[in-house]
């Protein structure tokens, strides 16, 4: 009997899994397995956060293999060893992985190929990360896109694969030992925050119908208003590959207020095709502007803990430590607030970021603040986020801020964003740590002496 060996690392599904799917149709019996990869463990990719939820996942994925005569099969260690000698335990001919765009992931699939040739083994790679892989449709110029519209006029007309349905029956090879799920404590440390969302793709494909049925027409009214609360919440469940983009995008993409949000997963696929071709963008500018960034250590902390003095800043901090989640509208205020206001280095807002999000991916946070900094592909140095405008705007009552900021919860709108002396010596809420006009100002004489020193 020939035996096929897939391994699970961003999709943690049975529905629409391509490399799965491969396995099954490849071998009369499949090994499904995940590896805990001591390289990943202890770095800012590991985060509590992120490692409950990918548990969790785990946890529902070995679930559905049991339903339909299976197991998930659980390793640690070095991850191409681990591959290697599980396939040459069961005899496998090949092993089945998503091609995914990171530089660690294609130096960690490298490895592998290299063991697996030794063993006359092949290495197949599989979409699913994405909706369009990387590298499927390019510019007449050639190379990665580098500017969004064009590419989302070519990735609507470009051909989709189809949603492939979950496999009915799976056997595993004679004799495999799926071994114990590791917990939480045992491979981190850290706690969670206190409402992170439930991993799994039972749980994605719950909150994604659930949302869909009362919000996704009400997408373009709402996916900006902070107090609303009414975003999809599935970016987690795409991180993890729970939900397969492009099943979400096909479902989605002809119902009202669908095109709108499907436009949000095609910039996912933008960022991911740019780190592809580009996979120093991760720590390095896309784009050097040439700034030089501020160094200060106490504005860097009170922006961390929330204590800016800026409503809608603290509030949008308070809510990334307690749920491991930030909506996207806060995200580009406080991005913008590091970066324009404080003029510190996005690198600081990245890496803070990833050791909270649960939904914290190398492309879509690493390009996002850098689109917000100035320096990614759009490199627009004058994209500043007023935080008060944007406080009155998206939160014009004040809800966001009271949900998070219980210390201001009997401060009216519009007093609540931006408190005077006396409400905030009354409520305990700090002073402004600068003064937003007087930043931008010295931001874009900075900005000025950057274009006369490069002529």
């Amino acid at each position: 009997m020939s035996a096929a060996v897939v391994v699970f690392t961003r999709d943690l599904r049975l529905r629409d899994q391509p490399a799965l799917t491969a396995a099954v149709a490849a071998g009369d019996t499949v090994l499904p397995m995940f590896v805990f990869d001591d390289r990943i463990l202890g770095t800012s990719h590991a985060n509590a956060n992120r490692m409950g939820f990918l548990l969790e996942s785990l946890a529902d994925l070995r679930e559905s293999l049991k339903g339909i005569g299976a197991d998930l099969v659980v390793r640690r260690g070095n991850w191409a060893e681990q591959v290697s000698a599980a396939a040459d335990d069961v005899g496998a001919t090949t092993v089945h992985v998503s091609a995914d765009v990171s530089a660690f992931a294609a130096a960690r699939d490298a490895a592998l190929e290299d063991r697996l040739l030794a063993q006359r083994v092949e290495l197949l790679r599989h979409p699913g990360v994405m909706v369009l892989p990387a590298g499927s449709t390019a510019p007449g110029s050639g190379g990665p896109w580098k500017v969004f519209t064009p590419y989302y006029r070519k990735w609507l007309a470009a051909p989709w694969r189809p949603v492939l349905p979950a496999p009915v029956h799976m056997s595993l090879p004679h004799g495999v030992d799926p071994g114990a799920m590791p917990v939480l404590q045992h491979l981190i440390r850290g706690e969670r925050s206190p409402e992170v969302a439930a991993g799994g793709e039972t749980a994605g494909l719950a909150r994604l119908k659930a949302w869909a049925a009362t919000s996704l027409e009400l997408y373009d009214d709402h996916h900006d208003d902070l107090a609303a609360a009414d975003t999809s919440c599935i970016s987690a469940y795409l991180h993890f590959g729970c939900l397969s983009p492009l099943e979400v995008a096909t479902r989605l993409e002809d119902r009202p207020g669908g095109s709108s949000f499907v436009r949000q997963l095609c910039w996912r696929d933008f960022y991911h095709q740019t780190l592809a071709a580009r996979p120093e963008t991760s720590h390095a500018d896309y784009r050097d502007r040439g700034d030089l960034w501020r160094v200060d250590d106490d504005d860097a902390t009170a922006w961390i803990e929330g204590r800016t003095g800026f409503p809608i800043v603290d509030a949008a901090m308070v809510q990334l430590r307690r749920e491991g989640f930030m909506h996207n509208r806060a995200r580009m205020v406080v991005a913008s607030f590091l970066t324009k206001d404080l003029y510190l280095d996005w690198r600081i807002g990245a890496a803070h970021f990833m050791s909270l999000l649960v939904d914290g991916d190398v492309a879509n946070n690493q390009l996002n603040w850098q689109w917000t900094a100035g320096t990614g592909a759009d490199t627009n140095p004058n994209r500043i986020f007023n935080p008060t405008v944007q406080s009155t705007r998206f939160d014009p009552t004040g809800e966001y801020i009271r949900r998070y900021l219980p210390q201001l919860g009997d401060v009216p709108a519009p007093m609540i964003h931006e408190p005077d002396a006396a409400t905030r010596a009354r409520t305990g809420y700090p002073m402004a740590i600068i003064d937003h006009r007087q930043a931008i100002t010295a931001y874009r004489a900075q900005l000025a002496s950057y274009r006369s020193a490069a002529g």
